[in-house]
């Protein structure tokens, strides 16, 4: 028998419960959010009606009929995306994604950003929402870097229109820094740092200015590097680390080695 449905007073200091949902690792806040419009939510035996109400750790929260799983402490990996994967729990393509390829052991994560399936590079995943909103907020301020290879005629000065922000089919984009690396031939390599994580900005941007990506790898993300990672290893950030890169973001941390490089 399906729960009665009712309003629920807000608790002033506890949380949104979409986001404790999405902070137990059931799935993501907009996730939970569609999960207590369907009713498939209670808290304290009430099916919630709306996804604003708020509960602390004294309010019981069932999706499906089954409690939230343990709470564990923030975790954060490096992953070395390889290309060809879709960065999505589902892809309506049938096509296989991050998720797919991570090892068995990992509890259930999320990505930090997204790169598109013919990037590569670094990717952090971490089993806290809150975490991930909080590390992609602008914000914070955190840079990320590319190396980037591109087709087409290297010309002077013609990255300066980046430099300052460009606007491109109505999307603003914030200024972004260039430098060219090397020019062998006809390609060339470039490193490109930018502060924001709009879909497809640096392949957007480069051709914006005339030039073609042919090959794209994230090697930063904020205080996180790539470093010597393999494609499709991952290796846990030590908890220590991550609390001196995150502070107050990090209330509990499991101590953890992070020493220990991972390949399916």
């Amino acid at each position: 028998m399906n729960a009665p449905k009712a309003s629920l007073a807000d608790s002033p200091d506890g949380d949104r419960v979409a986001k404790v949902i999405a902070r137990a690792g059931i799935c993501s806040r907009r996730e939970a959010e569609t999960l207590i419009e369907q009713g498939r939510v209670t808290v304290n035996g009430v099916t919630l009606e709306k996804p604003g109400v708020k509960v602390t750790a004294n309010d019981l929260v069932r999706v499906d009929g089954e409690k939230l799983p343990a709470l564990d402490p923030p975790r954060l990996w490096r992953y070395n995306k390889p290309t060809g994967l879709v960065t999505s729990h589902k892809d309506e393509r049938g096509r296989e994604t991050v998720f797919d390829s991570l090892p068995a052991f990992l509890p259930r994560v999320i990505s930090i950003g997204r790169l598109d399936i013919n990037s590569e590079g670094l990717l952090l995943l971490t089993n806290d929402g809150g975490l991930a909103r909080s590390m992609e907020h602008p914000s914070r301020g955190w840079t990320r870097r590319y190396r980037v290879r591109v087709h087409g005629d290297i010309k002077d000065k013609m990255f300066d229109p980046l430099t300052k922000g460009v606007t491109i089919d109505g999307i603003h984009y914030g200024p972004v820094g260039v430098k060219l690396d090397r020019k062998p031939g006809v390609n060339s390599w470039l490193t490109v740092t930018l502060k924001e994580g709009k879909n497809r900005e640096v392949r957007r941007l480069m051709e914006h200015v005339g030039l073609k990506v042919n090959r794209l790898m994230r090697t930063a993300y904020g205080p996180f590097q790539l470093g010597s990672l393999k494609p499709g290893e991952l290796t846990e950030i030590p908890g220590k680390v991550l609390k001196e890169q995150l502070g107050a973001d990090v209330p509990e941390i499991k101590k953890n080695t992070g020493k220990n490089n991972q390949k399916k």
